[in-house]
């Protein structure tokens, strides 16, 4: 009981906050309250679809097959293919991170894993598609042109300024998710 409290306690400082701010000003706590349910019905649309892929991907891909294809050894292979999961990914960010999660527990070079992430954060290609139709093709490719060097340069960077010890603990922890 006391992890739970724990573990879910800004959730619960938040439902307090919210439940105060509905007290003192009652019109600006019920649109506080509406943009709490939307954004919850955001993520319940978004999270459980993700977590059928995730399974899915525990299931059908082998550990030893995602070490080929996007380990220590991947090479450019992995790189490439860390930037096309990002890339053809959909939903917010927060989505990201158990896909993560489930790469690095299945062996994943690190810099893949920034690369996904950073591919997915910038490259998708309905953001892409959105830009273009909105903001113009030149503006679309001249920002994909400068972010796909920026997200090799900061995973590479990243992953070298990160210690054998932290690295060691990020693994670790991608376990302990299950």
């Amino acid at each position: 009981m006391k992890n739970t409290l724990k573990r879910y306690s800004f959730f619960f400082i938040l439902m307090v906050i919210n439940l105060a701010i509905i007290l003192v000003t009652p019109e600006i706590g019920q649109k506080s309250l509406k943009i709490t349910g939307d954004n919850l019905l955001e993520m319940l649309s978004v999270i459980p679809p993700i977590f059928i892929l995730l399974g899915l991907l525990d299931v059908w891909v082998q550990k030893e097959t995602m070490i080929k294809l996007m380990g220590e050894r991947s090479g450019f292979i992995g790189i490439t293919i860390a930037f096309l999961l990002g890339s053809a990914a959909a939903g917010p960010l927060y989505a990201a991170f158990p896909v993560a999660g489930v790469l690095l527990r299945k062996g994943s070079k690190l810099s893949n894993v920034f690369i996904f992430i950073g591919a997915w954060s910038t490259t998708k290609i309905p953001m892409l598609l959105f830009e273009a139709s909105s903001m113009g093709w030149k503006f679309m490719i001249t920002r994909f042109i400068v972010d796909i060097p920026g997200i090799f340069l900061i995973a590479l960077m990243t992953e070298k300024v990160i210690t054998a010890k932290d690295k060691k603990l990020i693994y670790e922890n991608a376990v302990d998710l299950d």
